[in-house]
């Protein structure tokens, strides 16, 4: 009861020290609550995203000689598999395609493959297969088919001989590169194009076409995973390494779920980095300022300890003292932080838990709690604790000696700090280390966390920098400080810079905690300006323009110029190439007019600025830029030669054609990752005899890119996939963040204000 009476009696006559004590505390843990539901739910709805981004989750490819029928009867009744069917799959040697109308016209195509559904395919994998005209079942022919075969709804179709059959749809394949993988091969082995010309037909009907096709079984999973991408891709994996195991060599798993989750995880890196740069950072700001707080009574706190003593208080009666003051501190901080943090969260997520679950929300709940009460125990509890232990009525009425720098400014600890900083930001610059890259629209994240340590070691030997500073500034520098104050204090600047230098301890701590606080909003308001541009970079890398079209049948260029809120069409070739063995993009561009239609920066190429590299490709029509990796791979220098093998129009053989090296790209607008070629579009349809064009590039005025790409997609019709950068940048940002960045950076800059 006196420990209560004692918090009670505090409250009512000291309450500034319980309530100050008590505001660091809630601002500790409702920044901490915040930040941890926000990785939390970050994490959760990257998986989300993963995992509805996937068409097909597993496709387990049937060995030569195995029983498919057995291999369906394993995956089917694996734990976790909701349900699996079977697939065919076909090579025709080439497509014949005889119109449907009372004129009789025939065209021809290359070979394609010819894949078997069964029934009910499409609803239990909804992503797999999008029609674009006539029926939804039966014999369907993928849109670049029928583009290439000037086919549609009721024409004939004869496959190498084998057929005929009657199309009843034109279909899109939007997770084609998945379905037409090499199932059990590495990434770096999918080195193969999808087929451009592929035909769907009903399981039964392919099987009495393709008696000795293969066949894989398509398998949808129970989603309800874990939800860190981390942990979702080690329950993923085991699960399909289990059923390889059972198959005994009879089936071999192609996880696509797993390769996505894969990709979510190392983007999850992404937000464990804002909780490094932004939560560790203002979580020691509310701590310092808690201690701020309980330095600022010590003195009165001694003398009334002091007084107890003289009354008859023993050391443990005064330490329990303590300790209940640090508890109600705890408790009402603790409190205070938790209705802020879901008050906070609902004014700038729309969520208590800022899209947390309920279990995560708790966790962190329960671990900024912790937190927030060992910030009262070291601050408020243990400093009492030992001057109850050692104080006495004599010794809490005087003052001994002269204070001088606190014992890290004395071993120099500010310019260790800042030293080390140094050296840290200097090893990551050689290396050129991105904290966070998301290059050419893919996102991908690459976190090192010595880099992560160099800001903080910065922010810290700041600290401790202005602190010494000050401290030196009011203690020996007297005539400084009183023409400071004389403008304000006249006669008495002497007596104020006097008493500056008396206090200059409590006024130094002030002084540090303005700076970290202000250093804490700056790197905040930069980062946020930093990933906003980052974004946008990225989002116009992937989508090549405001509004980009990809064809894949006739597209009038001029139908597009006129669109309203069309400013330019650019026209680019994209086709693929063969340099060696190796499958790679080109990319066939225009020079006098691809610099200011694709906003081509300098930084996206090596050797040169983008002017200087585009003149070279105007110069010689036959040079071309490579990636950097494929000049590493190949030893290229300027003005070597190289014979690539670039398909040919009408026969589809590949034919060599020559190129020289020009120069190296970085970056390219809708360009891949890792490998790719850039030429002048002229000198590649002259040597392959294929005028077509397949992408357009549309700059946009006025309305906005979206609006835009509305119009232009009842232009475009079934011809064409119409994409825009707004959508583009949605896309990539949140593929990294999953939340709203926006809301969080207001968060940040509200505490620091706070």
């Amino acid at each position: 009861m006196g420990a209560l009476r004692w918090v009670a009696a505090l409250a009512r006559r000291r309450p500034e020290r319980v309530l100050g004590a008590a505001a660091g505390v809630a601002l500790a843990v409702a920044l901490l609550g915040s930040l941890g539901a926000f990785l939390a739910s970050a994490k959760a709805q990257m998986t989300q995203r993963a995992v509805r981004q996937v068409a097909v989750d597993w496709q387990v490819e049937v060995q030569p000689g195995a029983d498919p029928a057995a291999v369906l009867d394993a995956v089917s009744h694996a734990p976790g598999v909701r349900a699996a069917v079977p697939v065919g799959m076909g090579s025709a040697p080439g497509f014949e395609a005889r119109s449907a109308g009372a004129v009789q016209t025939v065209q021809t195509t290359g070979p394609g493959v010819v894949v078997g559904l069964p029934p009910g395919y499409r609803t239990l994998f909804p992503g797999q297969v999008r029609t674009l005209a006539g029926a939804d079942e039966g014999v369907l022919l993928a849109q670049q088919t029928a583009a290439n075969l000037h086919a549609g709804p009721g024409d004939t179709v004869v496959l190498g001989g084998v057929g005929p059959v009657v199309v009843a749809g034109v279909v899109d394949l939007p997770q084609a590169d998945s379905l037409f993988q090499k199932v059990g091969a590495p990434p770096g082995a999918q080195a193969t194009a999808p087929p451009d010309n592929v035909l769907l037909l009903p399981l039964d009907q392919w099987r009495k076409l393709f008696p000795d096709g293969r066949t894989q079984v398509h398998a949808r999973l129970d989603h309800r995973l874990p939800p860190d991408p981390a942990a979702a891709f080690t329950r993923t994996v085991g699960a399909a390494h289990r059923v390889e195991a059972d198959l005994a060599g009879a089936g071999v798993v192609g996880d696509n779920l797993a390769a996505t989750l894969d990709a979510a995880r190392k983007d999850a890196l992404y937000a464990e980095v804002l909780f490094i740069l932004l939560g560790l950072p203002g979580a020691a700001l509310a701590a310092l300022l808690t201690r701020a707080v309980a330095v600022a009574g010590r003195d009165r706190r001694r003398r009334e300890l002091a007084l107890l003593r003289a009354r008859g208080a023993t050391v443990r009666q005064l330490q329990r003292l303590a300790g209940a003051e640090a508890a109600a501190v705890a408790v009402l901080g603790s409190g205070a932080g938790l209705l802020v943090a879901a008050v906070v969260g609902r004014a700038a997520f729309g969520s208590f838990t800022l899209g947390a679950t309920g279990r995560a929300a708790l966790v962190w709940a329960g671990l900024s709690v912790a937190f927030g009460s060992a910030v009262a125990i070291a601050t408020v509890a243990l400093p009492a604790r030992r001057e109850a232990a050692s104080v006495s009525v004599a010794a809490a009425r005087q003052s001994v000696g002269r204070a001088g720098l606190p014992r890290p400014l004395r071993y120099g600890l500010d310019g260790v700090l800042l030293a080390a900083a140094g050296l840290l930001f200097w090893a990551s610059s050689r290396t050129k280390y991105n904290l966070v890259l998301a290059p050419e629209g893919v996102p991908t994240v690459s976190v090192n966390y010595w880099a992560l340590a160099a800001p903080l070691l910065f922010s810290a030997g700041t600290g401790l920098l202005v602190w010494r500073v000050v401290e030196t500034l009011l203690g020996r520098g007297g005539r400084v400080v009183r023409a400071l104050v004389r403008p304000i204090a006249g006669r008495l600047s002497g007596p104020v810079a006097s008493s500056l230098g008396r206090q200059r301890r409590a006024l130094a701590a002030g002084v540090v905690l303005t700076a970290l606080t202000v250093v804490f909003a700056l790197s905040t308001a930069v980062f946020n300006t930093t990933y906003r541009q980052q974004v946008a970079v990225d989002a116009l890398l992937t989508n090549g323009a405001d509004v980009t079209v990809t064809a894949t049948g006739p597209v009038d260029p001029a139908r597009l110029a006129a669109v309203p809120g069309v400013k330019h069409v650019e026209p680019m070739q994209h086709r693929f190439v063969y340099v060696g063995a190796d499958l790679q993009d080109m990319y066939g561009v225009d020079p006098n007019t691809i610099g200011s239609a694709g906003r081509l920066q300098d930084a996206y190429f090596n050797g040169g600025s983008a002017r200087d590299v585009l003149a070279r490709l105007r110069a010689q029509p036959d040079a071309a830029l490579f990636s950097a990796e494929t000049v590493a791979d190949f030893q290229l220098h300027l003005g070597d030669r190289l014979r690539l093998r670039v398909r040919q129009a009408g026969t589809g053989k590949l034919v060599e054609v020559p190129f020289r090296y020009a120069g190296v790209a970085k970056e390219f607008p809708t360009a891949p990752t890792d490998s790719f070629v850039v030429a002048n579009s002229a000198y590649v349809a002259a040597q392959t005899g294929d005028q077509s064009v397949n992408t357009w590039l549309l700059d946009a005025a006025g309305p906005s890119p979206r609006v835009v790409a509305d119009r232009v997609r009842r232009v475009v019709g079934a011809a064409g996939t119409v994409t825009d950068i707004e959508t583009s940048r949605r896309v990539v940002g949140s593929s990294l963040t999953a939340v709203d960045l926006a809301g969080l950076t207001k968060v940040e800059l509200g505490y620091a204000l706070v």
